[in-house]
């Protein structure tokens, strides 16, 4: 007999609306994002540009609203300057961050380009590494001014004559990690990001900053240096960042899968620290999160180190390359539940990154087709499905215990309504490694509502993963849900994510 788990979904319990920029992604000059994996002049699948059509289609598949850019460690030593103009007149410099060659064939203005052809915008990062606030202050004149100074003139002449207008930007990059060009201590960071966000909103008072948080969860000086950092741009800035990336190196499924209760705890943590500011600020307004790289990331670090150590300096090297597994795809599934719990203040997320670097699409090495790897489809259901209010489910599940953690619920479990559209998804992972649940929903307080698809992602094995032309992880609909009388039963088998669609 299975196991057996209940809920209570009602749309009174409301966590709040979904704010479309968490399903946001990332691209950076990194390995074969951009080169190769975007971008591909020459190749038949690529339009007049040069960006390749076929992943233009996929990334409109799962509907990206925001991609942040140029990076990443990348923009630690980012000359922007040398990313616009007359391409053959764009020089080729050494990318410190990551050891390779880049040539500036793409810039702020091509990328800006690739964003619209997607349906989506650019959230910016400046250089607060080996630059500052003038460098940070003429990228945001040439980007969002109409024009009749210096840097929008430049852009004019440059051939792109409205703004980009460009909304997000974010005030450096994990500038307390010591791997970071040019990394700060807090109170040299604190400083530093208060004086940019002033003066860049004294050029476009419009603009959204997002101010530096810890690296990782792991950071030594974690919470304080959110503490600290927050207490100078508090009055300046509207979101902090978080970033967080999970592997399974120790090769026990059971505690990777419960990994994603680390990333609750800390989008907790962060919160308590900016509201702890808000309190010492006598503030009124809520610092809101951008959890803007999250990810699976761990099978290709040993290449990654070999690469950039041995054999550096190459255009586009492969590196990051990650080929996903089945319970990389439950995990990621696992952290997009986490994410939309806290849509109250959890306002924008970028999925690390999106195209060939640790990312949900690959691109063959010698030309090939696009490829879909095993995360892309939670990625893409959440994106399609879960637009709308989130509600807080009432969840009653058995727990296990893992080799890390404790009291794990077999079941994770998160509603979207879009009340618009008269539809309501319950997202949920079974985590249990050996058992099917049956898991009794009741929605007995919103009337009319039938189901309309149950959509599982499943697999027996649980490092299969997905290749060009042999996509052996993908989803399908199943038979497993029913209802009567406004109670759902749902049976959900053991390790499997599951999309339960409603409506009127």
């Amino acid at each position: 007999m299975a196991k057996k788990a209940k809920m209570i979904i009602d749309k009174e319990y409301r966590v709040a609306e979904v704010d479309k920029r968490i399903y946001g992604s990332f691209i950076e000059h990194l390995g074969r994002a951009v080169y190769d994996g975007l971008y591909q002049p020459g190749n038949p699948l690529s339009d007049e540009d040069g960006f390749r059509k076929d992943v233009i289609c996929l990334v409109k598949e799962i509907d990206v609203p925001i991609i942040r850019y140029p990076g990443g460690n990348f923009v630690s030593s980012f000359v922007w300057e040398d990313s616009v103009g007359p391409v053959d007149e764009r020089p080729a410099r050494l990318e410190l961050a990551w050891r390779s060659l880049e040539k500036n064939e793409i810039g702020v203005n091509e990328f800006a380009k690739w964003t619209e052809k997607v349906n989506s915008e650019m959230m910016m990062a400046v250089n607060l590494g080996t630059r500052g606030i003038a460098d940070a202050c003429n990228l945001l004149e040439y980007c969002n001014h109409p024009g009749g100074t210096k840097y929008s003139d430049m852009r004019i002449a440059h051939g792109v004559k409205d703004p980009h207008n460009i909304k997000v930007w974010c005030l450096g990059n994990e500038m307390d990690g010591t791997w970071q060009l040019g990394h700060k201590t807090m109170d040299e960071y604190g400083r530093l990001a208060e004086e940019t966000a002033r003066a860049m909103k004294l050029i476009d008072p419009s603009i959204e900053l997002v101010s530096c948080g810890s690296s990782n969860l792991e950071m030594p000086t974690f919470p304080k240096w959110e503490s600290k950092t927050l207490e100078c741009t508090y009055d300046l800035v509207d979101y902090v960042s978080l970033h967080q990336y999970y592997g399974n190196e120790a090769d026990d499924t059971a505690d990777f899968l419960a990994k994603s209760d680390d990333m609750d705890e800390f989008i907790r943590s962060v919160i308590a620290t900016c509201d702890y500011v808000k309190a010492k600020k006598r503030g009124k307004k809520n610092i809101n999160l951008s959890f803007d790289e999250w990810n699976v990331w761990f099978h290709s670090r040993a290449e990654e180190v070999d690469t950039m150590k041995n054999r550096p300096w190459q255009v586009a090297p492969s590196i990051l390359e990650d080929v996903y597994t089945f319970e990389d795809a439950l995990l990621v599934g696992l952290m997009l539940i986490t994410l939309l719990k806290h849509a109250d203040r959890v306002k924008m997320a970028c999925l690390a990154q999106l195209v060939n670097v640790i990312a949900p699409i690959m691109t063959d090495k010698d030309g090939g087709a696009a490829w879909k790897q095993t995360i892309f489809y939670p990625f893409m259901h959440t994106s399609q499905y879960g637009r709308g209010v989130v509600l807080r489910p009432v969840l009653d599940t058995p727990v296990h215990d893992t080799a890390c953690h404790e009291q794990v619920t077999d079941i994770e479990s998160v509603t979207v309504w879009n009340e618009e559209k008269e539809e309501m998804t319950i997202f949920a992972v079974n985590r249990n490694l050996d058992e099917d649940i049956e898991l009794e929903t009741d929605i007995r307080g919103l009337e009319g509502y039938r189901i309309l698809e149950h959509i599982v992602l499943e697999n027996d094995n649980m490092k299969i993963v997905n290749s060009a032309g042999n996509e052996r992880v993908a989803p399908k609909k199943a038979s497993q849900s029913k209802m009567d009388g406004g109670i759902i039963t749902s049976i959900l088998h053991k390790t499997s994510w599951n999309v339960i669609r409603l409506g009127k």
